[in-house]
């Protein structure tokens, strides 16, 4: 950009590294302004490139040693001591420097002030310079500059091999792997041992039940005849010895030859070595482990601990992992890979098929078998806890993971003491003030609609004497009960009384109402004044039909009269007047007019 070229037209210098030492090659005027595609143009000869650049300073290493620690500072973009020296000597604050590498331009001008360029034109510069080194420098050449190349990068290659983070992790991992395999080769010598000598002494199997005790008695007994005459307290205990030695006598097994004594007797020499340099190989893994996670191991043990790192490929892989994906580091369905193999032996023993590594630790086979699931969880996320800590190398003695374990052992057996008991505390002084009470229209409404019907409550109910009518209910036959029992067949629904019924009642006493009141009044016929009677009847041939009420009542229906009121429950308009003169209605039933206001 604009910044980039204003850089440019300042006064330029090259920063340039060599296997021999570091140089300073100053940009000629005009050449900081070349665009980068004309610069290759300006190499094709040693006297343009001599127009171009010039030698302004260099610095030569001292010793291999200076060399591979100025190249190891670059390779991590770091500013090395001589170096350092070079800039402040031979770059002023006016000039800019090129360099190769943007983060090692960020600490030179951040640490001495100095402003770098990186650009295009700056690597097309310094290709430029690789190319004509014999020719601008001439105290250097590419007969010298070979060699030093050559042992330069060696060293470099062995530098980084020795410091290698990933060193350390790989001869753990290389430990556990083989004691995996020689658990593997222990168990099939182990259970070929007592095959074997089980034709010829089978109640020893029961009696020894270790199998490195077993080998070892096979060693020191050779045949069972002799066991009563040998002391096997360096072996077995006190009663083992006993049983040992009363079942050699009343053994039922079979004679074998001497062939077969020294046979048997070489493989129980090979369980026994192996189970000693197992136990060597287990002392070394815990060593090591100590040195390199000393917190992950104080936590899970070094056993689960070098799994988990064997399983992630470094400790640097196993700090990157959350705790979730490190609960399935070693269990069964994680280890069926392509090739149906499992890392471990010893460590995925047991019968969850998602637990992994984590789950054979102390910490949580120490808790009941109901409380291993929360404690597995709780130290899985611990342990990536922990492998974060002994990666960044923050506690490096593991106070940490034994402080973490201490904490979690105190959890669990928090989690298993009883619950406190409950306290039984007295009921609290009634208050006696008086409630308020709940109820109204609403809920009266409520009530009503859930309460039993009246013709319900007349189904349900049988007449002494009579025979109940039934009705067919589609497939079925339904009992009427109390209903149609009046003698006409008809269903009466009784009508409670309403309010306007009782204030009409009221009025009709004192003479101020003629009306219909809306009240079951005793001994009413089958009038006008059905109260809600039902359109529905009875009859013995079609069962229920529909009536009309007015032709079942007779013609004393439409008479004028106190049935024929606003308020008749079978009243209505009789007829409407011709020509818009207005509802005609019944007689009785109007109101007064309003007296005109004088």
């Amino acid at each position: 950009g604009q910044s980039c070229c204003a850089r440019l037209r300042a006064r330029m210098l090259l920063l340039f590294e060599t296997p021999g030492g570091f140089g300073l090659f100053k940009v000629l005027k005009g050449g900081e302004t070349r665009p980068a595609e004309d610069l290759a143009k300006d190499f094709e000869s040693p006297e343009k490139a001599q127009k171009l650049l010039k030698l302004k300073a260099f610095k030569r290493f001292d010793d291999t040693t200076d060399a591979l620690a100025s190249a190891a500072a670059l390779v991590d973009s770091k500013l090395s001591k001589g170096l350092k020296k070079l800039l402040k000597k031979h770059v002023d604050e006016s000039e800019t420097l090129g360099v190769y590498d943007a983060k090692l331009g960020n600490v030179i001008k951040e640490k001495l002030g100095i402003n770098c360029v990186y650009s295009q034109s700056v690597l097309e510069l310094l290709r430029g310079v690789r190319s004509m080194l014999g020719e601008l420098a001439e105290n250097l050449s590419q007969k010298d500059l070979h060699p030093m190349a050559l042992g330069l990068s060696h060293s470099l290659s062995r530098y980084k091999l020795k410091f290698s983070p990933e060193k350390v992790d790989t001869m753990i991992i290389q430990a556990i792997g083989l004691l995996d395999e020689l658990d593997k080769e222990l168990n099939t010598y182990a259970m070929r041992v007592r095959e074997w000598y089980g034709w010829h002494f089978p109640e020893m199997g029961k009696i020894v039940t270790d199998n490195i005790e077993y080998a070892k008695s096979v060693q020191f007994m050779s045949t069972r005849d002799r066991a009563a005459d040998l002391d096997f307290s360096g072996i077995l205990t006190e009663e083992a010895e006993a049983s040992l030695k009363e079942a050699a006598i009343i053994s039922m097994g079979t004679e074998i030859s001497d062939q077969d004594v020294d046979h048997v007797k070489a493989l129980a020499d090979q369980v026994v070595s192996l189970s000693d340099y197992r136990a060597q190989l287990y002392d070394y893994l815990k060593s090591r482990m100590a040195a390199i996670a000393p917190n992950l191991t104080a936590l899970v043990g070094a056993s689960v601990a070098s799994n988990l790192i064997a399983a992630a490929g470094s400790l640097q892989a196993l700090a990157r992992m959350p705790a979730g994906y490190l609960e399935t580091l070693g269990s069964a369905r994680r280890n069926r890979g392509s090739q149906g193999q499992h890392l471990s032996t010893n460590a995925t023993a047991g019968s969850n098929p998602h637990a992994g590594y984590t789950f054979q630790s102390e910490a949580v086979q120490g808790v009941p078998p109901g409380l291993r699931k929360r404690a597995f969880r709780v130290v899985s996320a611990k342990a990536a806890l922990m492998a974060r800590v002994d990666a960044a190398r923050s506690s490096p003695t593991g106070q940490a993971g034994r402080d973490m374990r201490d904490e979690i052992r105190a959890k669990t057996d928090k989690w298993q003491e009883a619950p406190p008991a409950r306290i039984n505390q007295a009921l609290p002084a009634p208050i006696e003030k008086k409630s308020k009470r709940r109820g109204g229209r609403r809920v009266r409404n409520r009530k009503a609609s859930h309460a039993v019907t009246e013709m319900a409550k007349a189904q349900n109910r049988l007449a002494f004497g009579k025979q109940e009518q039934e009705v067919i209910d589609g497939d079925e036959m339904v009992g009427m009960g109390m209903l149609g029992q009046d003698g006409n067949k008809r269903l009466r629904i009784v009508a409670q009384a309403s309010k306007l019924g009782k204030k009409l009642e009221e009025r009709k006493k004192h003479g101020k109402y003629k009306g219909p009141t809306f009240t079951n009044a005793p001994g009413a016929g089958s009038g006008a004044q059905t109260n809600g009677l039902s359109s529905i009847a009875f009859t013995p041939v079609q069962g229920i039909e529909l009536a009309n009420p007015g032709q079942l009542t007779g013609a004393g229906f439409r008479n004028h009269g106190e049935e024929s009121g606003y308020f008749s429950t079978v009243g209505s308009f009789t007829h409407v007047g011709k020509g818009g003169g207005g509802i005609m209605l019944p007689p009785g039933g109007g109101t007064k007019k309003p007296a005109p206001k004088k």
